[in-house]
């Protein structure tokens, strides 16, 4: 055997026949049912570039040729920097996530005790994900409710950016804000274009319907100069068609119908698409994800591969009460088969009770499960300096391995560790008083959290921070 050859699990949902079935479905939508538009700024843009037959008042459907425009003129990649400027990692690539998001509730990672998301929970969690080494990005961990509402996601976005060096994804809930937003974070860090580190993300809302405050927010962003996320939320048998081929034909056109905008806002406009396919529980009145979802969010990774387009997915998060059985499975799925898949970036970890509530120990799990997702996605090296024929001759029937230059060479390196869970023996597992696994893992995050530092820069941006928001609050 000669040269290497690297055997790699990989995953693919889709064949051709099928993507252009589902592209074929979503322009029939786009097309026939349309989409309805209630920013009357995007209606004019829609009316400059298609037939005035196509607008029905603020019904817009949309002709495959305009499709076929914004597929062609959209960016295929993007880069994405931290904090310093330096270059942290490119979508498409292999597959990248991020802490968050948007939560109400923080749970103690010593009692599971949920109380309401605050200012120090916020820069608690931040700075415990920048710790993380299998976190790419940080998004809007929750919501803090211990201050004004009106200054909310300042604080949010301030917390955010002096305790991590690591790209934010920020959510913004009240649109008037936003633009402000942008400001804070151009007052503490100069030109956010030219390397970008912030990317905003959006929501249509889902069947069908581009709204006004997610139009602002895209203007916004698209005049600035920084990319964008813009995904939708489905609920299955609620929001979209309950079979997975309905769902993703439904929210597979909303992302076509949201790239058109963002195209015609500006031309070029860079923009990650992607979608989180949930579904709805008539019986508990709560959404939830299933293996199914999974399939359409991969289903939705290949399609953005094959528009060319970055994507971004789910995050296998928001079920279980805590870092349990329940949450430990979504976690598995979701990381593993993201790893195996196309999908971009998944950039909403660690919360649970239907997405309400952030939990430090399913990040510090997840970190885990990411690591081991991604060594297994590295699939293995299959060539004579892998196999060692010569070394397997030298020893022999019945030897062994133990000093072989192979062994000395790789121990180190040959297999996962974990940082949290020793392998014992039950001689020692017993004699250790049978600790279980749940009580290392809460241990391990409040190490982790209180050893947890924010970036040499924290003070000076705090500082210039809040004098900006008081420095706006005055003005209004």
């Amino acid at each position: 055997m000669s040269g290497t050859n690297i055997v790699q699990p990989s995953l693919t949902l889709l064949d051709q026949d099928q993507v252009q079935k589902v592209h074929d479905y979503s322009l029939q939508i786009l097309s026939t049912t349309g989409v309805r538009v209630e920013s009357e700024k995007a209606r004019q843009l829609f009316a400059r570039a298609i037939d005035s037959q196509a607008l029905d008042g603020d019904r817009v459907r949309i002709p495959a040729e305009l499709v076929a425009w914004a597929l062609q003129v959209a960016p295929s990649t993007v880069d994405v920097y931290d904090r310093n400027g330096s270059f942290v990692f490119s979508l498409p690539d292999r597959a990248r996530f991020g802490i968050g998001v948007t939560d109400l509730y923080f749970q103690d990672p010593e009692t599971d005790r949920v109380v309401q998301f605050g200012r120090k929970h916020m820069e608690s969690s931040v700075r415990l994900g920048n710790a993380l080494s299998s976190f790419d990005a940080i998004s809007t961990v929750g919501i803090i409710q211990d201050v004004a509402p009106e200054v909310s996601d300042l604080y949010a976005t301030l917390e955010l950016t002096a305790n991590t060096t690591k790209p934010l994804i920020i959510l913004i809930s009240d649109a008037s804000i936003f633009p402000i937003v942008l400001d804070l974070l151009e007052s503490l860090h100069g030109n956010l274009v030219e390397r970008p580190s912030i990317i905003p993300y959006f929501n249509p809302i889902t069947p069908l319907v581009i709204n006004s405050d997610t139009v602002e927010k895209m203007s916004f962003t698209i005049e600035r100069g920084l990319p964008l996320i813009y995904s939708n939320y489905g609920m299955a048998g609620a929001s979209t068609p309950i079979s997975p081929a309905g769902a993703l034909a439904l929210l597979n056109a909303e992302l076509l119908a949201g790239l058109i905008l963002s195209q015609l806002i500006k031309e070029g406009s860079t923009v990650i698409l992607g979608t989180l396919p949930a579904y709805f529980d008539m019986k508990a009145m709560s959404n939830f994800y299933d293996p199914k979802s999974y399939l359409v969010d991969l289903a939705c990774a290949e399609m953005m591969f094959h528009y060319q387009l970055p994507h971004a997915g789910t995050s296998g998060s928001g079920q279980g009460w805590g870092a349990d059985l329940i949450a430990s499975g979504h976690q598995w799925l979701n990381h593993l088969i993201s790893c195996m898949g196309k999908v971009g970036l998944a950039p909403f970890v660690g919360d649970n009770l239907g997405s309400l509530v952030f939990s430090p120990t399913v990040i510090v799990y997840a970190n885990e499960i990411i690591q081991q997702a991604r060594l297994l996605a590295e699939g293995f090296v299959l060539d004579d300096t892998a196999v060692r024929l010569e070394e397997i001759d030298e020893v022999g029937p019945g030897g062994h391995f133990l000093l072989s230059n192979l062994t000395y060479e790789r121990f180190r390196e040959a297999y996962y560790s974990s940082e949290i869970f020793e392998r014992l023996t039950l001689d020692k597992w017993q004699t250790g008083g049978c600790p279980r696994a749940e009580d290392l893992l809460r241990r391990h995050t409040r190490q982790l959290m209180a050893d947890s530092k924010p970036p040499a820069y924290h003070s000076d941006m705090m500082e210039r921070g809040e004098k900006f928001i008081k420095n706006f609050l005055a003005q209004r």
